[in-house]
């Protein structure tokens, strides 16, 4: 498998440090607020690539964090007169209704900043021990950002150029505009933990470096996170994880692109800021995940009402196919019959096609073009009309839902449960269709449809659909 390493910035072929096993840290939310449409393109598009990593037959540590204190944190607390533990277990809880709705397996670890606080603290002291770090008479520690002469080359922006555009806010008292915090001294009001500096809270940066080492070791496989990351949060890790461990973070970097709403940068201020749940009560959850794996992972995708209802069209084809499949397959007999071979080989060819985008820099794009490919040569070789074997159909729906699977697709469950008296109705409607009774049955029909019942008849059999 190719990827492309922002590092480097080129593809590159993955090698794990341990042959069979990828370790992945990815950088999860700040608990303080519903996540919005941004926040879940990386959370499903990482999901994604540890499916398709276990699909290939590696063992994944896949460890994604939350960010449990920090300035938003305690800004919301403050705001609902509440306290930052509140706050970000509120918001834990409700990523997780989020994740479970997008599909987004559990990471192995979800380890918390402020679980790590003597794992952040034992960091920073080694960092001042080697001269990259300086505390204050405020009990800020920061990060001599000069002292590490490849600053930069994750964003590959020279240390000059980011100088250019570095301030010293008020209230710090760092040696150079670049330093950047790695503890904070504690404000009057704010939630604070005994350091060797006086009583304060990590820094945003450290506390990924100090849980990337805690729970996947000095050096980890893939870093993942969005592309508003690289620089500077990204940057900070490099810096202050090689300065303090003296061995590469990271071997490969993935970022994946922007988010925009109708053409447009999403922000508060524009009015087009959407959390997923706002997109999920409308639309469903399902359609969301779509929306982030039709793309490219590195290109930008444009978010608008249009473009998720086009997503949800594309599901129901899925499903469709699904389905009809699914029917056939409960009624079909026998093994295979003449011709059918040559029909599972054709099948493959899109399992091939659906493995070798992934493979180029995992290319989901390519492989939902695939999944479409197979159905649309299930619908075309499978059907009433063929009257496939009952084996060809089973594997015709084993391969499907394998490679649904893999992208997280295809998980909603449609219930077709009908009660007594619409199978009363639809008993009655095949009873005059027997009589050839077509005007009955045609009223029946309508009946149903306006019930949300739709009736596909079958040399099968009549499938029964409920919207």
């Amino acid at each position: 498998m190719k990827i492309y390493n922002t590092m480097t910035r080129k593809k590159e072929e993955l090698k794990p440090l341990k042959e069979g096993e990828v370790r992945i840290y990815a950088c999860g939310p700040t608990v303080y607020n519903l996540i919005h449409i941004g926040n879940a393109r990386p959370i499903c598009v990482f999901d994604t690539l540890r499916r398709y990593l276990e699909y290939r037959g590696y063992q994944v540590r896949f460890v994604q964090n939350f960010t449990d204190i920090d300035d938003k944190i305690i800004r919301r607390a403050n705001e609902e007169d509440s306290d930052y533990l509140t706050v970000s277990e509120k918001y834990i809880a409700e990523y997780k209704t989020d994740a479970k709705g997008l599909n987004v397996r559990e990471a192995t670890v979800h380890p918390r900043a402020t679980e790590n606080i003597e794992q952040i603290i034992e960091m920073v002291r080694t960092l001042e021990e080697k001269g990259f770090a300086y505390s204050t008479e405020y009990g800020d520690v920061y990060f001599r950002t000069n002292h590490f002469r490849e600053y930069g080359k994750l964003s590959h922006q020279p240390l000059e150029e980011l100088e250019a555009g570095a301030r010293i806010q008020i209230g710090e008292t760092k040696e150079d505009p670049m330093d950047f915090a790695l503890w904070k001294g504690a404000k009057p009001g704010e939630p604070y933990w005994d350091s060797p500096w006086g009583k304060g809270r990590p820094g945003w940066h450290i506390e990924c470096s100090t849980m990337a080492k805690r729970y996947l070791g000095e050096t980890i496989d893939i870093h993942c996170g969005g592309q508003d990351l690289i620089f500077p949060h990204h940057e900070n890790e490099v810096a202050q994880s090689e300065c303090c461990n003296g061995v590469p973070f990271a071997n490969y970097w993935m970022h994946n692109g922007y988010i925009n709403v109708d053409n447009r940068k999403m922000s508060k201020s524009l009015n087009n800021f959407f959390t997923v749940r706002d997109v999920a009560d409308q639309y469903g959850y399902e359609p969301i995940r779509y929306l982030m794996l039709s793309s490219h992972y590195r290109s930008p995708i444009n978010y608008s009402v249009e473009i998720i209802e086009q997503c949800k069209a594309a599901l129901e084809r899925l499903y469709n196919c699904r389905e009809d499949l699914t029917f056939l397959a409960r009624n079909a007999q026998g093994t295979l019959k003449d011709g059918e071979e040559a029909i599972k080989t054709k099948l493959l060819t899109h399992k091939d096609d659906f493995i070798t985008a992934m493979e180029d820099d995992f290319n989901t794009a390519d492989a939902i073009s695939a999944l479409f490919e197979l159905a649309r040569d299930i619908n075309s070789n499978l059907n009433p009309q063929t009257k496939p074997s009952k084996e060809l159909c089973d594997f015709a729906l084993s391969l499907y839902q394998e490679l649904a699977d893999v992208l997280g697709l295809l998980y909603t469950e449609k219930k077709n449960e009908i009660g007594d008296e619409v199978q009363q109705l639809i008993d009655l409607r095949t009873q005059a269709r027997k009589e050839k009774n077509w005007a009955e049955a045609d009223r029946i029909r309508d009946e149903l449809k306006a019930r949300g019942i739709t009736i596909k008849d079958t040399p099968q059999g009549t499938i029964v659909v409920t919207e």
